[in-house]
């Protein structure tokens, strides 16, 4: 194995789908609050690791997400774990702006099923026409 094999190990120990991606829970870093989910392939994860901040694979975009790049919200990572499957990862984030979702909100998990309906549960912090009149 080469220098750059051995470095890249630990990409390999990873279980990627046949997309070759592998799905990312980031979560608040300090509150344990599941922010958001999203997909990531090797080079975004590579990013990731050297920048420190969280950047995905955008399935619809067809291209590397960085999270922020748009509306400044960016991640500022702490902690990858890998599950002990080595085929989820959880990132701990420490999220720019309090807004992690693209609605202006915390966590994109802010739907609740009360009875037979889902229901907005968190607030919306910021109007997105505002996130993202760059």
């Amino acid at each position: 194995m080469s220098d750059l094999d051995d470095r890249l190990f630990w990409l390999d120990a990873l279980k990627w789908d046949e997309h070759g991606l592998i799905p990312a829970i980031a979560q608040d870093a300090a509150s344990g609050r599941v922010v958001m989910f999203a997909w990531m392939n090797r080079e975004a994860l590579q990013e990731t690791v050297a920048s420190g901040h969280a950047v995905y694979w955008s399935r619809s975009r067809r291209r590397l997400w960085r999270k922020g790049e748009e509306s400044g919200h960016v991640q500022r990572v702490r902690s990858i774990r890998a599950d002990c499957d080595g085929d989820v990862l959880l990132l701990a984030v420490e999220q720019v702006g309090g807004i992690a979702c693209h609605t202006g909100r915390e966590s994109c998990f802010f739907l609740e099923l009360r009875g037979d309906r889902w229901v907005a549960a968190d607030p919306v912090l910021k109007n997105p026409k505002e996130i993202y009149a760059r």
